[in-house]
């Protein structure tokens, strides 16, 4: 049999770009994982949630193993809302949708609203994965410089004025990671963020905030785009994965009610009961804000410590962005192409992600690559950056 016939056109121009995790490098026994944009092992809270999960079974014994789940996905409802308030967002009745992670809400968006017609523009660098699921629904994608401030809005006013002017096909949203962006660490400024969403107005488009590092500030936290969101043009994701545990898979979108009520047609069922009731417990009892306070003051330690290997060990020739929070610095090496580089680094055992993945145009990206502090130790970074620039040297 052709499996091969059994696919639908837009299948088969899926199936041609690079598979999920095509830039995940296989690491070698004992390895240095710079490459891992994943929370420290030791700031996941097992105990707490072990104990939740206890009293969520003795309390409720059978239902939070069935398909309706526990009432207590109704309170994590609630207890992300309040959060949401506490930052800004109102969320009225209808215009919050859990999904499974915030990956699933960019699924979700993109299945909704996109198809091979329909243009979306990204920041350039962008996640790798929001891009590989537009990839699969529109070829379609508008890339829009980031710079230390953030996305250039100025430029994308510039590129949507020529095409409106061009009678070309403007873009349906625009994804933006604004607050300590996956790959560069930037943050969008709050002028620039005022601007985005009068664009948004001006050429009729929707905004994609993934908010997912936003509570991981350093100082002052930024304030969502979400918050000003007067007319409805924002669909705020968020996630429990990196100030929780990404394994729990709880993620979030929150927009117009309309919208929200089209991405709950297609997710139908696709929940994970015991997981939202497991965590509405966990939620119940924990301090959340001394939570985010040790989170910050862990992340923000293994940043220092990273920055201050990267000036000892690394060429002067070397530049990169002191992020203000999230997990993340890009670093630029000039003449180097990283993704040769790394094949050494891995013999050497340490690993990062070379830049092109976050590029739609990887030859972008050559010179670039992402270090993560989050995952690591803070001696083993000292490490990692050590061997990286006895590479360089």
């Amino acid at each position: 049999m052709n499996d091969q016939s059994l696919f639908p056109k837009a299948t088969k121009a899926a199936l041609k770009n690079n598979p999920p995790g095509a830039w995940m490098p296989a690491l070698p026994k004992g390895c240095i994982r710079l490459s891992s944009g994943y929370p420290a092992p030791e700031l996941i809270p097992s105990e707490q949630i072990k104990a939740a999960v206890d009293k969520l079974i003795q309390e409720e014994h059978d239902l939070p193993l069935h398909y309706l789940g526990s009432p207590r996905i109704k309170s994590l409802q609630r207890q992300l809302q309040r959060r949401l308030e506490e930052r800004g967002i109102s969320v009225q009745e209808g215009e919050l949708l859990i999904t499974s992670g915030g990956c699933q809400a960019i699924d979700l968006i993109a299945r909704t609203l996109l198809d091979e017609e329909t243009a979306i523009a990204v920041e350039s660098p962008s996640y790798m994965e929001a891009l590989e699921i537009f990839q699969n629904y529109t070829n379609q994608i508008i890339t829009i410089p980031v710079d230390e401030r953030g996305l250039q809005t100025n430029t994308l006013e510039t590129i949507l004025t020529e095409r409106k002017r061009d009678g070309l096909t403007l873009p349906r949203f625009l994804y933006t990671i604004p607050s300590f962006h996956n790959p560069t660490g930037t943050t969008m400024t709050p002028e620039r963020r005022s601007h985005l969403l009068e664009l948004s107005i001006k050429f009729d488009f929707l905004i994609v905030e993934d908010d997912a590092y936003g509570e991981l500030a350093f100082l002052d936290s930024p304030t969502p785009i979400k918050a000003n969101d007067s007319a409805g043009r924002v669909l705020h994701i968020g996630s429990l994965s990196k100030v929780v545990a990404p394994g729990m898979r709880i993620g979030w979108v929150v927009g117009d009610r309309e919208l929200v009520s089209a991405f709950a047609w297609f997710k139908k069922d696709l929940d994970h009961p015991f997981a939202q009731a497991t965590m509405a417990a966990y939620l119940e009892n924990v301090e959340f804000e001394q939570r985010l306070t040790l989170l910050r003051e862990e992340y923000r330690t293994k940043r220092d410590t990273m920055i201050q290997a990267l000036e000892q060990f690394l060429p002067s020739s070397v530049t990169w962005h002191v992020p203000e929070g999230g997990y993340f610095v890009w670093v630029k090496i000039p003449g180097i192409e990283t993704s040769c580089l790394l094949e050494k680094a891995l013999v050497e055992g340490v690993s990062y992600i070379p830049g092109k993945y976050f590029f739609l145009n990887q030859k972008d990206g050559s010179e670039f690559l992402r270090l993560s502090f989050s995952y690591s130790q803070k001696e083993e970074i000292i490490q990692g950056i050590q061997k990286l620039g006895k590479l360089l040297s």
